[in-house]
């Protein structure tokens, strides 16, 4: 018999597949390995030769192990998406891997073309989302549990306990996008201007800076 943690992981795996049509459109044959060299524009990646197609086009080791955290919010998201697994191309799901410091936070954001599910590796956090209706739906949840969040709704995980946590999500989509609220706002290029920022959160334009300062990628 199966243990408990990889039944589970499979059931949102396969929970993902069964919600795909939802999202991207089905496919019309049994494969289409993406081939973004080709530079042909479509709803998705023009297709690889069948006879070039070989079994690394299906493979991802990436999420094995927890990645390296750098960042002041103290979380990472390793994805496993058509970008990194080309034999993912119209099949309309994808995964990812997010680990958390003790602390860390995956800030509020949203994906555009998906709904997310994820499964608790490790650790304990407060996740939830804000509805149209701007009401907040919230839980803490533990290892072994499964939390929904439904497609474009934004969304927060956050790391509770004192020591590093992790979780696995699955989408359907092969390309959910993620389109974070405060890096959107704040980063975005060219920017939005300081005094819309200042009137909309009610601060003055020195505070906006500030975040802007706060909140620009790092010089390497």
């Amino acid at each position: 018999m199966l243990p408990t943690s990889t039944l589970a992981i499979l059931g949102i795996f396969f929970s993902a597949i069964s919600f795909a049509s939802a999202s991207d459109p089905d496919t019309l044959q049994d494969l289409c390995v993406a081939l973004p060299s080709s530079g042909v524009k479509v709803n998705g990646f023009a297709c690889k030769a069948e006879a070039n197609v070989t079994e690394a086009d299906f493979f991802f080791g990436g999420l094995a192990k927890p990645a390296v955290i750098n960042n002041t919010v103290g979380s990472v998201v390793t994805a496993a998406n058509v970008d990194k697994i080309p034999g993912l191309n119209t099949l309309g799901v994808s995964f990812s891997r997010i680990d958390y410091k003790a602390g860390g936070l995956n800030p509020p954001h949203t994906h555009p073309r998906a709904t997310e599910i994820v499964f608790v590796l490790d650790g304990e956090l407060d996740v939830g989302f804000i509805t149209t209706a701007n009401k907040l739906i919230s839980k803490s949840i533990k290892k072994g549990e499964i939390f929904v969040f439904p497609k474009g709704l934004v969304h927060y995980q956050k790391n509770k306990g004192d020591k590093p946590a992790s979780v696995l999500s699955a989408f359907n989509s092969q390309l959910p996008g993620t389109f974070s609220v405060a890096a959107a706002l704040f980063t975005s290029k060219p920017t939005v201007p300081d005094d819309v920022l200042a009137q909309t959160f009610q601060i003055d334009t020195k505070q906006v800076d500030n975040i802007k300062a706060k909140l620009a990628p790092k010089k390497s």
